[in-house]
């Protein structure tokens, strides 16, 4: 049944905040990031980026800690009414939008509103397929002038909800999250259809390499190697 109610979706978010603020408490967090300006939890001073997080994982960046400058697209679907409400509850300013109703408002929206501040986006939505790179974002990134941060939050002991094309993954108390941050990707702010595609299957070729590295480190691999091309690495 669909909750239509603005008054229980505020209760529910609501009741869902409090339950994961307390659970993520209890967690870990060990960062390996290219560059410590990559990092969307301190004050951006320079720069800013677009940080791609596929739709699954999305959970963890949002209560991994406090994002003082970030602004995200949410769907107009209904569950984007819950994403809303749980982004501002952390902070995190919203627009609402998506490729299939309202993105080009949203994407009006965010340029307007979002020139001092980091980008997150969930490149596969909204309706999938999972971890499949959407040419959205990449369009997004290069008008904005911000450089896209492929990016991956996993842990080795969690539960995964089925939420329709994809799971959600929710941290078991106690685990150990891994955030892992690529360099950032410059786009042109112009490009055409094939540049567009190229770019494309250039940050979906980074996103999966970025999140096998993450779920290696999970499950207690050392990865010397590929660590030592993530410059900077703070744990």
């Amino acid at each position: 049944m669909k909750i239509k109610s603005e008054g229980l979706i505020w209760l529910f978010s609501a009741l869902a905040v409090v339950v994961f603020r307390v659970l993520f408490m209890t967690l870990r967090t060990e960062f390996h990031l290219s560059d410590e300006t990559t990092n969307p939890y301190q004050v951006p001073e320079n720069h800013t980026f677009t940080y791609c997080v596929w739709h699954d994982s999305l959970l963890i960046p949002v209560f991994l800690g406090r994002q003082p400058a970030t602004i995200a697209i949410v769907g107009q679907h209904r569950d984007g009414d819950y994403v809303s409400t749980i982004l501002k509850a952390q902070g995190i300013e919203c627009v609402r939008g998506s490729s299939s109703k309202g993105g080009i408002q949203a994407i009006r929206q965010i340029l307007e509103k979002g020139q001092d501040h980091h980008f997150v986006v969930t490149p596969d939505g909204p309706r999938g397929p999972r971890r499949e790179m959407k040419s959205g974002v990449i369009f997004l990134s290069g008008k904005a002038s911000k450089p896209i941060v492929p990016t991956a939050f996993t842990c080795r002991s969690y539960w995964s909800f089925g939420t329709g094309w994809t799971d959600l993954i929710v941290p078991k108390p106690f685990s150990t999250i891994h955030v892992v941050a690529g360099q950032p990707m410059t786009l042109p702010s112009a490009m055409k259809r094939a540049d567009l595609d190229e770019h494309t299957a250039a940050v979906q070729t980074e996103m999966d390499r970025i999140n096998d590295l993450a779920v290696r480190l999970a499950s207690g691999e050392q990865c010397e190697n590929e660590l030592a091309q993530i410059q900077g690495q703070i744990s």
